[in-house]
């Protein structure tokens, strides 16, 4: 119901009463990135029925206390924390980790992939991994310089690690890289957007692409400005 009101640009009533969609008011960064925690740990899980890593944290913007760059930074310390047994490789300012959600950022049409039986044979193989497509690093292995990721839970990629720029973080990604993609749960933080990103479209598309429940935290006005701005800047 809501998201067809943002379409038409009407104002949302946010009393949090429907099961869908909820809107919490909070006006700090760090204070925003507690609550998402809290979501994505141990409130919606239970809720969505979903693992945490089902459920996608979207955000208008990259940079910034609320961007996907140190969102990820901050997400994948809590969720998939340092240890013993999970091998890292770092790249450029990035950390990548055993156990990590990552996304391919760029199409490539000559990256192989295959499906593994159970007793490890390959069973289908082909070649392309496509922008946007999200997986799972299975392992590590800095003998053979190779970052092994496993899309749609048995699409097996090995990455050479020259070629881990085509790779991003992706416990947070921005609202325009999610479009055509579907998730359980979406969390949107709505605070310090920059004002070319204040427009309904973007909106739109971030709260459509939750099949079950959207929480949105942050400034009630920002999401207002948002459904009155049809243009993009």
């Amino acid at each position: 119901v809501n998201a067809h009101k943002i379409n038409r640009g009407e104002e949302v009533v946010l009393d949090n009463k429907s099961m869908d969609f909820f809107f919490l008011k909070r006006y700090d960064a760090d204070v925003i990135i507690n609550v998402v925690l809290q979501l994505i740990m141990q409130k919606l899980p239970k809720f969505v029925d979903a693992q945490p890593y089902d459920i996608q944290v979207l955000t208008p913007m990259k940079k910034g206390n609320l961007g996907v760059e140190r969102l990820n930074t901050i997400l994948q310390q809590y969720l998939n924390p340092p240890a013993p047994d999970k091998k890292e490789k770092e790249y450029g300012d990035k950390v990548f980790r055993e156990g990590d959600k990552v996304m391919q950022i760029k199409n490539n049409y000559q990256l192989e992939w295959e499906v593994l039986s159970k007793y490890g044979f390959a069973i289908d193989r082909g070649t392309g991994v496509f922008n946007g497509d999200t997986g799972i690093i299975r392992e590590i292995n800095d003998y053979k310089e190779t970052m092994t990721v496993v899309y749609d839970e048995d699409k097996v990629v090995e990455y050479s690690f020259k070629i881990l720029e085509e790779l991003e973080l992706a416990y947070a990604i921005t609202i325009h890289k999610s479009q055509g993609s579907e998730y359980p749960a979406v969390v949107i933080p709505l605070f310090g957007v920059p004002g070319l990103l204040i427009y309904r479209n973007l909106l739109y598309t971030g709260v459509t692409r939750a099949k079950s429940c959207v929480t949105l935290i942050g400034s009630s006005q920002i999401m207002n400005q948002m459904i009155l701005n049809e243009n993009k800047q």
